[in-house]
């Protein structure tokens, strides 16, 4: 059996690790396709090094650019990567402009598409990350769900025989890397902070970062907080804040670069709290047991709010509150799996071929 996954943001390297290892472990023949959506070494060759994944077999190079300039982009490079290599499953994940993008391409050339973390839903349109995975787990032959939730949106659109739980892989991956964390992160002493005593902090998405008055509303509910709070901040974000006129540091707000992932993990561990509009690190201080406040309307991993580790904030009274809320109460729910996620979509794929 021969995979293709493409990735392209970092999101989906750390997704990629774990299929990576069991695709080795099963002696399944794995293509990497690295599209460039996220082109900055911190944002991408990092995270190839630091999880032991393989290096891409082929690097498309696209770049930055308008949603539909990029996907566009990606779209024309994938038909001949695909014709190339033929393989029995594309593999695409997440819900990215590359998701979008290896998905139409696979389709029109009648290659079988596996999309994993299938069926995730925040119900807002406004999101393009909502219509990237609304309109691959439409177009996929197989929907590989991550939740008993993400299973339950896929069953009432239709989906349902598509769909197959295997677990969340960022589960797989957290929990290995979470015992090789260096138990001081170089953070703390670079920014002279203490442990327990600083909150971590990721603004990316489009509805938070475009807008003038709803970035400075941001930043200004970061800098009045009662600890400091270190915002890894992604190059698009300092250069679009430069271009509104934006001042991203002051008061108790710190500004540094991206952290490799195994920093990241350990800087997040040592931290009073995290505060980001990410879907990925929601669920990562989740399983890492630290409080979580999304700046957003709306998440696509209710579990987390649910079992009152993650509060939904949006203006500076409402984020203030949230990361001084009193410490979740302790659970030992898993609703992400077991960390053998990986191992179940290389057996999901195999099957899937078998019944052809």
């Amino acid at each position: 059996m021969k995979v293709m996954s493409v990735v392209g943001a970092r999101p989906q390297f750390v997704k990629l690790a774990p299929i990576a290892h069991a695709a080795a472990r099963a002696g399944v023949e794995h293509i990497i396709v690295h599209t460039g959506q996220h082109y900055d070494p911190l944002l991408s060759d990092v995270f190839f090094s630091d999880l032991g994944i393989p290096a891409p077999d082929v690097h498309l190079g696209v770049g930055s650019g308008s949603h539909g300039v990029q996907t566009g982009a990606m779209l024309g490079a994938l038909d001949a990567v695909i014709l190339e290599h033929d393989p029995d499953w594309v593999l695409v994940y997440g819900d990215t402009n590359s998701t979008l993008a290896a998905t139409v391409s696979a389709v029109k050339l009648h290659v079988p598409v596996a999309h994993l973390e299938a069926g995730l839903r925040s119900f807002n349109r406004r999101m393009p990350e909502e219509h990237n995975r609304v309109l691959t787990d439409h177009a996929a032959d197989l929907l590989l769900a991550p939740t008993e939730v993400a299973v339950g949106h896929l069953a009432s659109e239709g989906l349902a025989d598509r769909t197959v739980l295997v677990g969340d892989v960022m589960t797989d991956v957290l929990f290995g890397v979470r015992e090789q964390a260096p138990q001081e992160p170089g953070i703390i002493a670079e920014l002279g902070l203490r442990r327990g005593e600083f909150f971590v902090a990721t603004i990316h998405r489009a509805d938070n970062t475009d807008d003038p008055a709803r970035l400075r509303e941001i930043v200004d509910a970061f800098s009045g907080l009662d600890k400091p709070i270190v915002l890894l901040a992604h190059p698009r974000v300092r250069a679009r804040a430069i271009e509104l006129g934006v001042e991203l540091s002051g008061g108790s707000l710190m500004v540094h670069d991206p952290l490799p992932y195994p920093d990241l993990i350990a800087t997040v561990l040592a931290s009073a709290g995290v505060v980001t509009d990410s879907g990925g690190l929601q669920k990562e201080a989740f399983l890492l047991r630290v409080p979580c406040t999304t700046v957003r309307t709306e998440t696509e991993w209710v579990e987390t709010v649910d079992l009152g580790w993650n509060v939904l904030a949006q203006g500076a009274t409402e984020i203030a509150a949230a990361v001084s809320r009193p410490q979740p109460a302790a659970t030992d729910a898993t609703p992400y799996g077991d960390g053998r996620a990986a191992d179940r979509v290389i057996s999901e794929l195999r099957a899937g071929m078998a019944r052809r």
